[in-house]
């Protein structure tokens, strides 16, 4: 007993697209349901420039960061004000953006020190 010759009438291989998904044709539509993945947007949203300093605090990778956001400053100004941070923090971090990110939960230090320096600040979040 012979084995049938397989389907030839799925492509599974295409000059133009390299190895097709299962169920995807040469002209890249998929039989059947689509389904679109969410595109995650790791940005946040743009933060109002109203003068308000805001202090937040994130999860990335089970670490936590955190953030200062709305500091009026242009960009030389707002890295050597990171910097101050991070060593008034005594840890690491980094200022891309227009954000300072400073490693660690260090809320009520930023929030001291940035008042000592005339912002006003606001903690944001948990």
């Amino acid at each position: 007993m012979s084995k049938p010759p397989p389907d030839r009438g799925e492509l599974i291989f295409s000059p133009e697209k390299g190895a097709l998904a299962k169920g995807e044709q040469a002209g890249g539509k998929k039989r059947g349901g689509s389904k679109r993945k969410k595109q995650s947007s790791n940005e946040a949203p743009p933060v109002p420039q109203d003068g308000i300093v805001r202090v937040s605090r994130e999860r990335r990778r089970g670490k936590g960061v955190t953030l200062v956001t709305g500091v009026p400053l242009d960009s030389a100004a707002l890295k050597a004000l990171g910097k101050a941070l991070k060593q008034r923090c005594g840890s690491g971090g980094t200022t891309k953006d227009g954000v300072i990110e400073v490693q660690g939960d260090h809320r009520d230090v930023l929030v001291s020190e940035l008042q000592a320096k005339g912002y006003t600040v606001k903690r944001v979040g948990g």
